[in-house]
C-alpha cells in the first residue's frame, strides 16, 4: 500500500470512530468517553494533514525547490504533534469540569464496548501505517501511526476505567480516566515534537547511517582523502555532501566515472533516492592518506 492510500485509511477509520465514541458519550454522559471523541477528532484532523503533506511532499523539485518539497512531511508531523497536545488540554479541561460539577454516567456497558472496539480497529490499523511509514520513511505517516497507536492505549485506558466504573460504582472514577488519557497523550506529543524537530533544524544523519557513508568512501582506494560530510534528512530523503581527494594525475574522465559509482553505491545504501553531491579536488601529495579524524571532526 503507498502512503497516500495509507493516510485515506486513516482517515476513514477515524471518521468511524468518531461516530460511534460522540454517540456513546452523549448517550452515557460520559467524560472519558467524549474525551475519547475529542482525542479522535484530533486525529482525525492529523490525518487529513498527513494525507495533503504527503501528497504535497511527493512532488518533484522545482525552481522554488530545488531540493524537493520532503521536508512538507517534518512540517507535518510537528503540527501533528501540537495538535495532540491540544487534545490533551482539552481532555483535562472536560475531566476537571466534571469533576466540580458531577454527574452521572449511563449505560456503561455500551461505552465498553465502544472503547474495545475502538482499541481492536485503531490498533490494526496504526500497525498497517507504521508498517508503510517505516518502508518509506515517511515522518507524517509515523507520526499518523503513533497518534492511532496513543488512542488505542487511551481507549483500552477509558475501557479500564469504565470497567472499574461498573463494579464501584464511583462516578469521580470517570474524569479520572480521562485525565490519566490526557497524560499518555502528551507524553507521545512531546516525542513526536523532538523527532519532527531533528529533521526541520537539519540535524546530521544518525551515526549508523554516517558510518555507511564512510564505509563506501573507505572502500575505493583511488580516494587519498575526504572531508567536510555534510548530511540531513527532508521528508525521507536523505541529503549527503563530501569533499573527495583524488590524485592530480587522475583524468577527468576517471575522476567523473569515480564520483558516479560512489553516488551509485550510496543510493543503493538508503531508500527514497537520496540526493549525493560529490565535490572533487586534486590532491597534490603523491602518498595517500586516508584522513578519517578530520572527517570526523568536520561532521555537521
Amino acid at each position: 500500500m503507498n502512503k497516500q492510500k495509507t493516510a485515506l485509511l486513516s482517515i476513514f477509520s477515524n471518521s468511524a470512530l468518531i461516530i460511534f465514541k460522540i454517540i456513546a458519550g452523549i448517550l452515557m454522559g460520559s467524560v472519558s468517553v467524549i474525551s475519547e471523541a475529542i482525542h479522535s477528532s484530533i486525529d482525525l484532523l492529523a490525518s487529513v494533514i498527513a494525507f495533503f503533506s504527503i501528497k504535497a511532499a511527493s512532488k518533484a523539485e522545482d525552481t522554488g525547490h530545488p531540493f524537493g518539497h520532503g521536508k512538507y512531511e517534518n512540517v507535518s508531523g510537528f503540527v501533528e504533534a501540537l495538535l495532540i497536545l491540544l487534545a490533551a488540554a482539552l481532555i483535562v479541561y472536560q475531566a476537571i469540569k466534571r469533576m466540580f460539577e458531577g454527574g452521572t454516567v449511563e449505560n456503561v456497558d455500551a461505552g465498553i464496548f465502544v472503547m474495545l472496539l475502538a482499541s481492536v480497529i485503531n490498533f490494526s490499523v496504526s500497525m498497517v501505517i507504521l508498517k508503510t511509514a517505516k518502508k518509506t520513511e515517511s515522518i507524517a505517516l509515523e507520526a499518523d501511526a503513533m497518534h492511532l497507536l496513543t488512542d488505542v492505549y487511551t481507549s483500552l485506558g477509558v475501557f479500564i476505567g469504565l470497567v472499574l466504573l461498573q463494579i464501584t460504582k464511583i462516578p469521580i472514577i470517570d474524569p479520572l480516566t480521562a485525565i490519566f488519557v490526557a497524560l499518555l497523550i502528551v507524553k507521545t506529543s512531546i516525542n513526536l515534537i523532538k523527532k519532527s524537530l531533528t529533521d526541520l533544524v537539519d540535524s546530521k544523519l544518525p551515526d549508523e547511517d554516517i558510518s555507511k557513508i564512510i564505509n563506501i568512501l573507505d572502500s575505493h582506494s583511488e580516494i587519498t582523502r575526504y572531508h567536510s560530510l555534510k548530511t540531513r534528512k527532508s521528508g525521507p530523503t536523505r541529503e549527503i555532501n563530501v569533499n573527495v581527494h583524488l590524485f592530480a594525475k587522475e583524468s577527468l574522465v576517471d575522476a567523473h566515472t569515480l564520483s558516479d559509482k560512489i553516488e551509485e553505491e550510496i543510493k543503493n545504501v538508503f531508500p527514497g533516492n537520496p540526493y549525493v553531491m560529490i565535490h572533487l579536488e586534486p590532491e597534490m601529495s603523491m602518498s595517500p592518506v586516508n584522513q578519517n579524524s578530520e572527517l570526523i571532526n568536520k561532521l555537521s
